[in-house]
């Protein structure tokens, strides 16, 4: 089965290890077939929630804020398989992806919840100078149980401090791995 795909890169490096390893993933999933939409988020214009609880999931555009989000709405209505691509930051996603997600909220505001549940899946690809990803893993986990989304999975990167550490490095092999396994 064609599952829709969109990767959530939250990167400020467009060429940078995060989106080697999207590259990868896109690649393998690609090749089982399915479609894949990738919003390099440091390029958008996206401005933090406002927690005015004003949003409709059922709206084309949810939000009260009419910004970039308007065009990873649809994306997401429509998708199976959202990835969340990330450096990490001081333990956590980067600002980029954090203030995504929290737009997110909005489709699940008032006539009818768009985001939650849906039999969503979803994918962690992320990348790092050091190895602290206990955190993050954490944060993971308890978004993936409020969504009640399955996590397919993910490919933690570590040691890849400067752009172009990554090249050769077995978690590239795995993002490709886990892009090809999902049909």
């Amino acid at each position: 089965m064609n599952q829709k795909i969109v990767i959530l890169n939250g990167s400020p490096r467009k060429n940078g290890n995060t989106s080697a390893l999207t590259a990868e993933f896109t690649r393998g999933a690609e090749e089982s077939g399915n479609s894949v939409v990738e919003f390099f988020l440091d390029e958008m214009e996206i401005h933090g929630c406002k927690g005015c609880f004003g949003g409709h999931s059922s709206k084309v555009c949810p939000c009260v804020q009419k910004d970039d989000m308007q065009k990873i709405y649809p994306a997401v209505k429509e998708s199976n398989i959202i990835v969340f691509a990330t450096p990490l930051y001081y333990w956590h996603m980067s600002g980029q992806i954090r203030i995504a997600i929290d737009r997110l909220f909005a489709l699940e505001e008032n006539d009818g919840n768009l985001l939650r549940g849906h039999d969503r899946k979803a994918v962690l690809l992320m990348s790092a100078e050091g190895n602290g990803f206990e955190d993050v893993l954490n944060y993971y986990q308890h978004l993936m149980g409020h969504l009640k989304w399955e996590s397919l999975g993910h490919v933690l990167a570590g040691g890849n401090g400067d752009v172009g550490d990554i090249k050769n490095k077995p978690e590239l092999q795995k993002a490709y791995a886990l892009g090809k396994s999902i049909d």
